[in-house]
């Protein structure tokens, strides 16, 4: 089920047909070091993780995925809106539509990794404290093997912190 917003905009899950505005979107995050970049053939791969902020007239404003992680614990992640829809409700709507998946996924906790700390602040994340674990110690273990260098920055690995930088470490109980 689509999730409507402000000024007509509509928060769908991702299509392929999308991907190529969504990395259009990243773009400018990316070149900024806001966002990680990720290559046309991760975009595709991981469509399924992704919503869009699209217009009545289905043009993408907005983009961001959810990363599951654990049994418990997603990413709120590569979201992006247009600049010139910046302040109109697009970040906040597809916030909700992620965190609605998350539910219904069953997961407890959404993290993020940002340096838009206000905008998390005021949809119910709160900063983690510096050396606070992300998750226990039996999961770290886990997860530590993942190959994704999202999950390697959320468990603050010495090997991604020239990536993170900056950054604050959010965590939102939903469950």
């Amino acid at each position: 089920m689509a999730i409507k917003g402000e000024h007509g905009i509509k928060v769908r899950h991702a299509r392929t047909k999308d991907v190529r505005a969504i990395a259009a979107l990243m773009q400018p995050y990316v070149q900024e070091r806001i966002l990680l970049g990720k290559d046309l053939v991760v975009l595709y791969e991981s469509v399924q993780e992704f919503r869009v902020a699209v217009t009545p007239e289905d043009e993408v404003v907005g983009a961001g995925a959810l990363h599951v992680m654990w049994d418990d614990i997603a990413e709120a992640r590569s979201i992006a809106v247009r600049q010139d829809w910046l302040g109109k409700g697009v970040g906040r709507v597809l916030l909700e539509g992620l965190e609605r998946d998350a539910l219904k996924l069953g997961l407890k906790s959404l993290f993020c990794l940002t340096f838009e700390v206000a905008f998390f602040e005021r949809a119910g994340f709160e900063a983690m404290d510096e050396g606070e674990p992300l998750v226990a110690a039996d999961v770290y273990a886990e997860l530590v093997r993942s190959p994704d260098e999202g999950v390697a920055e959320a468990l603050d690995l010495a090997r991604v912190k020239p990536n993170t930088l900056g950054n604050t470490r959010m965590l939102k109980r939903i469950g």
